[in-house]
């Protein structure tokens, strides 16, 4: 039989320092921009889009934000 031992360790989630990408999808053909570090670049796409068709008027931004688990103490 093995034996084995555990240790259990606190953490801290916080935002991480890599940046945030941004892109648009438009909800009525699911199409998106590709994700970008600039929000600007998402609307100027769902601009674009909306002018090659002009009853896509529905839009969803996705934000990502990037999170990092950092180890504290152990317990």
């Amino acid at each position: 039989m093995t034996l084995a031992a555990y240790r259990f360790r606190a953490f801290t989630i916080g935002p991480d320092l890599e940046p945030w990408s941004f892109a648009m999808q438009c909800t009525n053909c699911n199409e998106s921009s590709d994700p970008s570090e600039e929000n600007q670049d998402a609307q100027d796409w769902a601009e674009t889009h909306l002018k090659t068709n002009p009853d896509h008027r529905n839009y969803r931004e996705h934000v990502t934000r990037p999170y990092r688990a950092v180890p504290g103490a152990w317990l």
